[in-house]
């Protein structure tokens, strides 16, 4: 199967990269179904898919109710007949020192950046494992293949997700269901995540480092593209994005 015809469910879709990815599948022929809490933003992206000739519907969803993303999956198989992809792209990066102990925000990430991702595999895994295809595509970070200091929580749910799409592919291969994981790596990519850091000085920072090198959330979505539109026999399941500036 390529592109075409296939039925994406992505959340985290009302910016960023899943706004760039949303699109670029619409473009090349995917029916996706895009969830995020931004209902306008959610709507005015889809009204531009379809305005483009594209297909594409949308449900407000918090990714940190398993209901949630169990009637996401729902609305895309009941408008589109079906369900091929997850892209599990929800996230977000308050970024800060362990030492100054931001709870609330270690809490938030995990119940979004790992909890979430459990819960978008948990609403796909009995229509793929019964199909026996699928694919599930998710965001983790540079964070989740090298430690940074300032990012110690944030890494820590990022190589999580690492550790859990790959036990996902190895488990489906044993188990003969054909579910293909891609797992990616962006480094600075300019999205709306910076606006999540409350502390201060490493939010000071990473300002600067995303002005001198960052590029847009569309180089991550032509890799989105590019693992959806591999052949069912083919998993090419982990890709590390940077700018080709960023040391």
């Amino acid at each position: 199967m390529s592109t075409q015809n296939k039925v994406i469910v992505i959340t985290g879709a009302s910016s960023g990269i899943g706004e760039a990815s949303a699109k670029l599948l619409a473009k090349n022929g995917a029916k996706v179904v895009l969830g995020a809490r931004r209902e306008s933003r959610l709507q005015t992206i889809v009204n531009d898919i379809k305005q483009a000739g594209g297909q594409a519907d949308y449900r407000v969803t918090d990714v940190t109710k398993p209901d949630d993303l169990k009637a996401l999956v729902a609305q895309a198989k009941a408008t589109f007949g079906g369900i091929d992809v997850i892209f599990n792209n929800a996230g977000i990066m308050p970024s800060s020192p362990i030492s100054a102990l931001h709870i609330d925000e270690w809490n938030a990430m995990i119940d979004i950046n790992l909890k979430g991702v459990l819960n978008g595999v948990a609403a796909v895994m009995p229509d793929f494992t019964t199909q026996k295809h699928g694919q599930i595509i998710t965001t983790s970070s540079v964070a989740g293949i090298k430690s940074f200091p300032g990012a110690g929580v944030y890494g820590a749910t990022k190589f999580a997700v690492r550790n859990l799409m790959e036990v996902i592919r190895m488990e489906s291969a044993q188990e003969g269901t054909n579910i293909r994981t891609a797992t990616l790596y962006p480094a600075a990519i300019n999205t709306e995540l910076l606006h999540t850091i409350s502390d201060q000085a490493t939010r000071s920072g990473m300002d600067q480092l995303y002005d001198s090198v960052g590029i847009t959330p569309d180089a991550v979505a032509r890799v989105v593209n590019f693992a959806v539109d591999q052949p069912e026999e083919v998993n090419v399941n982990e890709f590390t994005i940077y700018p080709t500036k960023q040391a």
